[in-house]
């Protein structure tokens, strides 16, 4: 697993590289940015993401993002042809979603033993708590206090006990390479059922492919329900897992996220590049 002051060297990165983007920020340019020569800069970046800082500027532009939107309908089309064996499809075959019951939903886990811990990732600090069931809270906190309380009070009447859990690191296993597949895994969710249907049908985005949410009203069968998708998506509890990073902006922008738009922007870089490079 990535070092975290390697993730920070790389979001920084990033950030300038967006904000640079008009002049086409040159190798060069951007190592001065994080502070590191341009060899060491380049070897840290292409060991994270796969692929060249110039490669990986391709795979976060508006355009890019514009291409995978419009290819949507023909990627379905193909799909139901052929069988969707694609090793991008890692979320909808490992991942299993179980509601909590009515009862723990509306008591806020009364009953429930809650395990959790930190852990460092490819996009920064990651909180990760489950029941015996299932994951039931993941997300990224660079202050671990906060992460924790979110997770006490939003849990008020659970159990919840700071450590280390078998099923934990199945969740980590989905940050691996898409050469490496990761763990089956259950989540365990307190959600509403349009909550539940929408978040399942973000496991069917492919990775590396991105949908806006007019496209997921669509796929869940309510096409007037696009803002109603939008505000299930920003409730979304478990980060990355449930890949509500994948959905954006009609427009071809990426638009706002939970854990930090410059967040959301590493994670579909590095998704395309994997996925591009296992082409």
């Amino acid at each position: 697993m990535t070092d975290s002051r390697d993730y920070l060297r790389i979001q920084k990165a990033i950030e300038f590289i967006i904000l640079a983007r008009p002049s086409q920020p040159s190798l060069d340019e951007i190592a001065q940015a994080v502070h590191l020569s341009p060899h060491h800069f380049q070897r840290l970046f292409q060991k994270w993401a796969g692929v060249s800082p110039k490669k990986f500027i391709q795979f976060i532009s508006v355009e890019h993002a514009k291409s995978l939107l419009e290819s949507h309908k023909s990627l379905q089309e193909t799909s139901h042809a052929v069988g969707l064996s694609s090793t991008g499809r890692l979320h909808d075959l490992f991942v299993s979603i179980e509601g909590m019951t009515p009862g723990q939903y509306k008591s806020s886990g009364a009953g429930l033993r809650i395990y959790y811990d930190f852990y460092e990732t490819l996009f920064g600090s990651l909180i990760i708590a489950t029941t015996d069931i299932g994951i039931c809270h993941m997300a990224f906190h660079d202050d671990w206090d906060k992460a924790e309380q979110e997770l006490i009070t939003f849990f008020a009447n659970a159990e919840c006990f700071k450590q280390p859990h078998p099923i934990h690191q199945q969740g980590l296993s989905f940050f691996q390479s898409l050469d490496q597949p990761p763990s089956m895994i259950k989540l365990h969710v307190a959600a509403s059922p349009f909550q539940l249907k929408v978040w399942q049908c973000l496991l069917s985005i492919e990775t590396g492919q991105l949908l806006n949410y007019a496209q997921i009203a669509e796929r869940i069968g309510q096409p007037k329900a696009a803002r109603a998708v939008g505000t299930a998506i920003a409730n979304n509890p478990i980060a990355y897992i449930i890949p509500c990073h994948r959905v954006i902006r009609n427009t071809g922008e990426l638009g706002n996220y939970r854990w930090g738009s410059l967040r959301k922007t590493a994670m579909v870089g590095w998704e395309s590049s994997q996925v591009r490079s296992n082409d």
